[in-house]
């Protein structure tokens, strides 16, 4: 260790929630995402169902429908989870919640199962945004910008 390191900016590191092809979230095919409106994130098209914590943190959100939920990590980051496009009015069929508001999760929890080719065979897109929705309180944020992914592969790092 440097006699200087300790000046250095600590990332806070994101792992990917889905297991799946990670895309720049510029690519998602609604302008919400987009155009980064909600912060700045990475889409991933999921292979499979099951999203998980992408750090420790406090579940801030459950959405009703069970199609989203926010994460709220000890340092600020606010992590919005937004499984498929529109899925909203889907009603929460095909979704099962595992975790409520308040809620204390590390990094790794389980928190939402998808039915991914229900989903996609109702004509929905599954592809899953994950954004920073504080992002203009981090100096950078720094996204994957493409490629597989597993659970727990570091994906988005964020500096004050």
């Amino acid at each position: 260790m440097g006699l200087f390191d300790f000046m250095k900016k600590k990332g806070i590191s994101l792992a990917a929630p889905v297991k799946g092809e990670c895309i720049p979230v510029s690519e998602v095919a609604d302008p919400t995402f987009a155009e980064e409106i909600l912060g700045k994130g990475i889409a991933i098209k999921p292979s499979e169902g099951k999203i998980y914590a992408p750090a420790d943190g406090v579940v801030s959100t459950v959405f009703p429908t069970g199609h989203a939920v926010g994460v709220t990590t000890p340092e600020g980051v606010e992590i919005l989870i937004h499984v498929g496009l529109d899925t909203v009015q889907l009603k929460g069929q095909f979704f099962r919640t595992l975790v409520e508001e308040n809620q204390q999760v590390s990094k790794g929890d389980l928190l939402l199962e998808a039915d991914i080719s229900e989903i996609a065979g109702a004509g929905y897109d599954t592809v899953t945004p994950v954004i920073i929705c504080n992002s203009s309180d981090f100096s950078e944020v720094k996204c994957m910008a493409g490629g597989q992914v597993n659970v727990g592969d570091e994906v988005i790092t964020c500096a004050k």
